[in-house]
């Protein structure tokens, strides 16, 4: 009974660390994370408001028909 609560006392030391180690690792990717995520809302706001000289206001997604003038309904 000794030696099985000895085994179990070691094995219950060996989770605690490992559940240590896990717990750093996940706070260190955490901040990982955040880093990633307030550099993309930063450059996310520049990217959609800056305008394309190029681009045709006509062909805006939302301003397109959903009729295609091409295929006329045929009896």
């Amino acid at each position: 009974m000794e030696k099985l609560n000895s085994e179990l006392y070691l094995q219950n030391c060996y989770i605690i660390q490992e559940n240590e180690r896990l717990r750093k690792k996940a706070q260190q990717l955490n901040q990982e994370n955040q880093a990633l995520l307030a550099e993309m809302k930063e450059k996310l706001p520049k990217t959609s408001s800056s305008s394309n000289p190029y681009r045709d206001p006509s062909h805006d997604s939302s301003s397109i028909s959903t009729r295609n003038p091409s295929r006329s309904s045929r009896p």
